[in-house]
């Protein structure tokens, strides 16, 4: 029950990268994250669904065009913790970026996220 719980969360959270229009991502952004959620992006930290919502538009405006964000793993969750994967490709499938998102949940809800974008490496041993 709990996994799919987070699964939710987690997908409407991606839905806000793939809303047909940019004023239905707040909304979806609200329905999955705290107000207080913590994000760990590519530029840093920050704070709140606004934050969170500046990420997804800036995503969103990409100059190849509105590409596709999907959740491309199954979740997978310890206790309150959850990682799943993802790709986003622009609309002339020429970019793509994958990547592994841990997430926090906190009543249902998204408090903490945590993007790795990109392959790790192997190591050198």
């Amino acid at each position: 029950m709990q996994e799919e719980t987070a699964r939710s969360a987690i997908d409407t959270f991606i839905s806000a990268f793939n809303a047909s229009n940019d004023s239905y991502v707040t909304a979806l952004l609200s329905q999955a994250l705290t107000s207080d959620v913590v994000f760990w992006g590519p530029l840093g930290r920050s704070e709140g669904i606004a934050a969170v919502e500046r990420f997804v538009l800036d995503i969103r405006r990409h100059p190849a065009g509105t590409g596709t964000m999907v959740r491309c793993s199954a979740v997978d969750m310890p206790d309150e913790w959850a990682r799943y994967q993802w790709v986003f490709t622009t609309p002339d499938g020429g970019l793509r970026l994958a990547g592994t998102d841990v997430v926090h949940l906190r009543r249902s809800l998204i408090d903490q996220v945590i993007v790795f974008a990109g392959e790790i490496e192997p190591s050198a041993s």
